[in-house]
C-alpha cells in the first residue's frame, strides 16, 4: 500500500493546505484518503490537499432526523440506489450553483482520479431519484469503516437529505465508524455532524481503515425507512 508522500497530516495548518502541487492519481488519491488527507481546489489553482482542524464528522449513530424528513422518505416517489450513476452524480454535484463559490473545485481532473477510485472499488455514489428522474445524489470514498463524504446535489427540495439520511442508516448497519465531513457546513451541522479534533479524527481513522465493513455496505437500492 502507498504511503503519503507529501507531509504528515497531523501537522498541516488547521484552516490552509498540508501541501500544494503533486499527482492527481490513484496511488496518491488512495494513500491520501488512507492518512486523513482529501484534495481541495479550484480550477485555476494548482492540487492542494488539505488535512484540517478540528475535522467536522457525524458518527452513524449521531444522525438526526427530523419527523419531517421522516415524513419525506415515507412518500412513495423516491427510490435510492448505490453506485449506479457514479460519473453522472460528481458531474451533477459540480454543475449545480453554490452559494458563495465562483465556479466549481470539481474539476475534469479530479472527475477522472475519482471515477478511477471508483472502477477500483473505492468510491461510491448515492443516487436518489423521484418517480424514475434523478434529483438528487452524493459521492464519497470509503477506507475501511469510514466513510469520506466528498459532495452532494439536489434539484428536488429534501433529495439530498433523503440520501444522505437512507446512506447513513445503511453505513451504521454495515459497521461503519465514522463519517468524515471534512469541512463545517450548517447544512450537515443541521443532520448532526460536528467538530472532533484532528488527532482524534487520526487515531480513529488508523484504527479503522483497514477493518472491512459488513459484506452488505454496498447493496443496492437503500432502505427508505429512515434510520
Amino acid at each position: 500500500m502507498s504511503e503519503w508522500p507529501y507531509g504528515d497530516p497531523a501537522r498541516a495548518p488547521a484552516r490552509g493546505p498540508l501541501h500544494v502541487g503533486g499527482e492527481l492519481d490513484f496511488a496518491t488519491l488512495l494513500a491520501a484518503y488512507r492518512h486523513g488527507v482529501f484534495p481541495w481546489y479550484s480550477e485555476d489553482e494548482p492540487v492542494q490537499w488539505w488535512s484540517p482542524n478540528p475535522r467536522f464528522v457525524l458518527p452513524p449513530g449521531d444522525l438526526r432526523v427530523t419527523d419531517s424528513l421522516r415524513k419525506t422518505m415515507r412518500k412513495p416517489g423516491w427510490t435510492v440506489t448505490l453506485d449506479q450513476a457514479f460519473e453522472r452524480v460528481m458531474r451533477a454535484c459540480a454543475a449545480v450553483p453554490r452559494h458563495g463559490q465562483d465556479g466549481t473545485w470539481i474539476t475534469e481532473e479530479m472527475i477522472a482520479a475519482y471515477v478511477e477510485l471508483h472502477r477500483r472499488g473505492h468510491a461510491h455514489s448515492v443516487e436518489v431519484s423521484w418517480q424514475g428522474e434523478l434529483v438528487g445524489g452524493l459521492y464519497g470514498v470509503a477506507i475501511g469503516r469510514i466513510f469520506h463524504g466528498e459532495s452532494m446535489f439536489h434539484t428536488r427540495s429534501d433529495a439530498s437529505k433523503v440520501g444522505f439520511a437512507a446512506l447513513v442508516g445503511r453505513l451504521r448497519t454495515a459497521g461503519f465508524q465514522l463519517i468524515d465531513c471534512q469541512m463545517p457546513t450548517a447544512h450537515l451541522a443541521s443532520l448532526g455532524a460536528a467538530p472532533i479534533r484532528r488527532a482524534e479524527f487520526l487515531a480513529t481513522l488508523a484504527r479503522e481503515r483497514d477493518q472491512a465493513p459488513a459484506a452488505h455496505a454496498w447493496v443496492s437500492p437503500l432502505a427508505l425507512a429512515g434510520p
